[in-house]
């Protein structure tokens, strides 16, 4: 019988990953803060559907730790940005996928973070 494989331990990488957004959680409505998931949410509703829109999330998934970061869709510059070594943690168009603490990335995104918080002052999002 095969050694059964154990799950691999992203609570570093999500616990840093968090440490990125809850400067932020002041300015935001914090949507979910749970162990494996926080959400930080925009404080004014979104225009069409009345909802708060998404700022940025951290999950935990089988696989890997998601960074969803929701201004890099309206901000071509923030998206043009990102060093080609943070673009290959991409998976779609706002989502970085991490397995482990990698401390030069993560600074990164929390400059891009901070960054896209400036966007969503000027639209009155936060």
């Amino acid at each position: 019988m095969p050694a059964k494989r154990s799950a691999p331990d992203f609570a570093p990488v999500f616990a840093r990953l968090k440490k990125i957004l809850v400067p932020y959680a002041q300015r935001m409505v914090v949507g979910h803060d749970t162990p494996g998931n926080y959400c930080l949410n925009s404080t004014k509703p979104h225009p069409t559907n009345g909802r708060p829109l998404m700022f940025a999330a951290v999950q935990t998934g089988k696989n890997y730790v998601s960074f969803h970061y929701m201004p890099i869709y309206g901000a071509p510059a923030l998206a043009a940005s990102l060093s080609p070594a943070l673009k290959r943690r991409m998976q779609g168009k706002a989502c970085f996928n991490f397995t482990e603490v990698d401390d030069a990335l993560f600074a990164e995104l929390a400059d891009v973070t901070r960054r896209g918080l400036e966007g969503f002052k000027q639209l009155g999002l936060a």
